[in-house]
């Protein structure tokens, strides 16, 4: 595994717990990326990691991320790379046009392969989405308004001691703090 090669998506504008919306989401916008890599290659140039197609696609899951899965793809125009899904808990390998799984035998390579897939998957999946929720949940309302760096974002706050404190404060008192001007103390103001 070369986690160099590893890519991750924010998923946006899908109803949150809806996999089959993320998964085609996610796999539209890989293939995005390839097509439009692939058309945009100059003689001689090395292939980036968006224009490289896979030799093949495991999803996880079973016959209805599969289903999401192939019609993502075929929406994409790459409904020509091989795809089977992994279904957990039978470890069960589905297949387009078969309406039976492929079951491996237990303890085989080829089981052993795929479940290390899913799992190495899963595990920069969960320590990803995280690293998002971390990142989130100690932002600064500040951060989102236009004129606050990080270094206003610091004054203000050893000014007011907190963001309360930075709401209570009228204009002449934000435009009082060292590196604020007035129109940026006015914005924050009619923003908080």
């Amino acid at each position: 595994m070369q986690p160099g090669q590893y890519r991750r998506f924010n998923i946006a504008g899908i109803t949150p717990g809806d996999d089959y919306a993320a998964m085609a989401e996610v796999l539209s916008r890989r293939f995005a990326r390839a097509r439009a890599g692939q058309n945009a290659d100059t003689p001689g140039a090395r292939p980036n990691r968006w224009t490289l197609m896979p030799d093949l696609v495991i999803i996880d899951g079973g016959k209805g991320q599969l289903g999401a899965a192939l019609g993502a793809m075929a929406d994409a125009g790459v409904d020509h790379v091989p795809v089977v899904a992994l279904a957990k808990r039978e470890e069960e390998i589905f297949a387009p046009g078969n309406d039976a799984p492929c079951i491996l035998a237990p303890g085989s390579a080829a089981l052993h392969l795929v479940q290390r897939i899913r799992d190495e998957a899963h595990r920069v999946a969960v320590s990803y989405h995280r690293t998002v929720r971390r990142r989130e949940s100690t932002r600064s309302v500040l951060e989102d308004i236009p004129g606050i760096g990080p270094k206003r974002r610091q004054a203000l706050l050893k000014a007011f001691g907190s963001i309360e404190g930075v709401r209570q404060a009228s204009v002449d008192e934000l435009a009082a703090v060292p590196g604020m001007t007035r129109p940026v103390a006015e914005r924050l103001r009619q923003q908080l």
